[in-house]
């Protein structure tokens, strides 16, 4: 297959890399967090049985809430060309299981990929946004009834008791159901009434101060209120470059305003972030960031094996910083295919996620989560009978299909993250490959 001057173009000549190695070799930079979104291309519905109607309305249902995800906004449901894209869902299907819960109810566990889905996009001219997004500190401020308090987190479970557990954890669902990292403060700042003060009159300069031990990208200073059976929030972001002037939404009940200022959020982000549906092309290219990579000998023998490998078109570094190597790595076919192919070089070590205690004040909905569906591409294809779980298995699964892992880059790079469409893989460099043999040493 011919290769695109603009794919070729990213390959530089092993003398320029050399320079480029050096130059960055002893580089020190702050580090910034970015927050890769998995399973923003796996949703659960409810679906009347295992019956191919009943299947096709859940696929279709399915990639409506992933395509609001992807594209950022609910218009792009509206758009010319959307419905017959959820009509044929089954074809960007990888995998799929049915949940059937004790109550005798079903729900439709699939994965879509995520090449297909954004292409489909990108047919009907909707922006994409990818799944590197950035992390949202929410200070909110409540005040019912004249008392005025914070949402916190309690240890490592967002919800704590009484009504900050109640709006952390509608915040927690709405921030799911769109893929949007949100976390909100520790539950030491809880009796904080001078720092409460300040988030209810948007002073951003004691907010910003204590919010230097917490991780994020931006600020979000929210203030609720209660008028007769209205609920109110307004906020102002700092960071990211948006609009620092206040917003704000209205609804009935606290779900609802939790949904409705998370699907503005999300608007807002997707219209910074989100990549114009002519600028997704069909041919995708993902980063990969090698760590361990030493001298000039160890990038040769890492592009080489990438570009030996059967959906790597090509393969170049973009960027070196000491020891670690970003490689901008175009590919054909769905990236979980990319990712299973370089599994089975054992030189390339996978850098595991977050630690667990960077998870702490993360927003997360507080029930316990029912096991997981597996999600494998090929596992359960289109066209293979469906695979029916029962008991507990069913119950929710979907909480716990959400991971938000901060990657440990500088601004630069965090920066291009956001505006990168596929999540960047990370690996180490493990120049001597493990052999294993038959009796498993």
């Amino acid at each position: 297959m011919p290769v695109p001057n603009k794919i070729r173009a990213l390959k530089p000549l092993p003398a320029l890399w050399l320079a480029i190695f050096c130059a960055f070799l002893l580089a020190i930079s702050t580090p910034a967090t970015a927050v890769t979104v998995s399973g923003l291309y796996t949703v659960e519905v409810p679906v009347a049985g295992s019956g191919p109607d009943a299947l096709a309305q859940g696929y279709a249902d399915g990639l409506a809430r992933v395509f609001v995800r992807i594209s950022g906004t609910r218009d792009v449901l509206a758009l010319d060309g959307a419905k017959a894209l959820m009509a044929d869902a089954e074809s960007l299907l990888l995998s799929y299981q049915v949940l059937r819960g004790a109550n005798g109810d079903s729900r439709l566990n699939m994965a879509f990929g995520a090449v297909g889905v954004n292409r489909a996009l990108a047919s009907i001219d909707a922006p994409v946004w990818g799944a590197n997004r950035p992390l949202t500190l929410a200070w909110v401020a409540v005040e019912d009834r004249g008392v005025r308090r914070l949402v916190t987190g309690s240890g490592g479970d967002m919800a704590n008791s009484g009504d900050s557990g109640i709006w952390s954890s509608a915040f927690a669902r709405a921030a799911q159901e769109r893929g949007l990292p949100v976390t909100i403060p520790p539950a030491e700042f809880s009796d904080n009434r001078e720092l409460l003060s300040d988030i209810w009159g948007q002073f951003t300069s004691r907010v910003r101060s204590a919010s230097e031990g917490v991780e994020h990208d931006v600020l979000a200073l929210v203030r609720v209120s209660r008028s007769g059976s209205q609920w109110r929030a307004g906020w102002v972001f700092e960071g990211a470059k948006l609009n620092s002037s206040e917003e704000s939404v209205s609804a009935d009940t606290r779900e609802a305003l939790a949904e409705a200022l998370v699907n503005r959020w999300a608007e807002l982000y997707a219209s910074r972030y989100a990549v114009a549906a002519g600028e997704v092309g069909d041919l995708p290219q993902v980063d990969i960031v090698l760590r361990g990579v030493t001298s000039v000998t160890d990038y040769g023998k890492a592009t080489q094996v990438l570009e030996g490998l059967t959906p790597v078109v090509s393969a170049g570094a973009s960027r070196v910083k000491g020891e670690q190597l970003t490689l901008r790595v175009a590919f054909s076919g769905e990236l979980d295919q990319l990712r299973e192919y370089i599994a089975l070089d054992s030189r390339f070590v996978p850098v595991e996620g977050e630690p667990q205690d960077m998870r702490q004040s993360r927003l997360t909905p507080p029930e316990t989560p029912a096991k997981p569906a597996q999600s494998q591409a090929g596992q359960n294809s289109p066209e293979a009978a469906p695979e029916i779980k029962s008991g507990t298995e069913a119950g929710s699964a979907e909480q716990s299909m959400y991971t938000y892992q901060p990657s440990p880059v500088d601004e630069e790079e965090a920066e291009q993250a956001f505006e990168s469409l596929y999540q960047v893989l990370y690996y180490r460099w493990q120049p001597v490959p493990v052999i294993v043999n038959d009796g498993g040493q």
